[in-house]
């Protein structure tokens, strides 16, 4: 089940990460906005905009296989991995700069996912410890 957990979890991380680097691509074509026909033709004749379709489209139905089986609570904090993963790729693709307070960020996004994902597994091992011998 671990190895489910991890694809999953990269697999929406992937696919969220997709959606809004695509978005900041077709934004950075689609300026400035307007309000005509021409406009929404330079939008959606963009591949970027299919890009972050793709990616929603995608998370969505990967986050509902992993609601079947993850426990929601760390399952919606992993479920933000993305804001890592987006920061990290800004820096490469759009020249952003890394700073103190982001990192710190980062690191407080990823070790309250840690904890959470430790509670839960904690838990499980409490629960079994209550089953009586034979029904686990």
């Amino acid at each position: 089940m671990r190895r489910f957990y991890l694809f999953g979890f990269l697999l929406l991380m992937a696919f969220d990460t997709l959606a809004q680097v695509s978005f900041k691509y077709a934004g950075n074509g689609a300026f400035p906005p307007q309000a005509s026909i021409a406009w929404l033709l330079r939008v959606f004749s963009q591949p970027w905009v299919y890009g972050a379709v793709v990616g929603y489209v995608g998370a969505f139905f990967t986050w509902m296989a992993l609601l079947k089986h993850a426990p929601i609570g760390p399952a919606f904090a992993a479920s933000h991995l993305e804001v890592v993963s987006v920061m990290l790729l800004s820096i490469w693709l759009f020249d952003e700069h890394l700073t103190l307070a982001r990192v710190l960020g980062a690191i407080a996004i990823v070790a309250g996912i840690v904890c959470l994902g430790l509670a839960e597994d904690r838990e499980h091992v409490g629960d079994a410890g209550d089953q009586p011998a034979g029904t686990g």
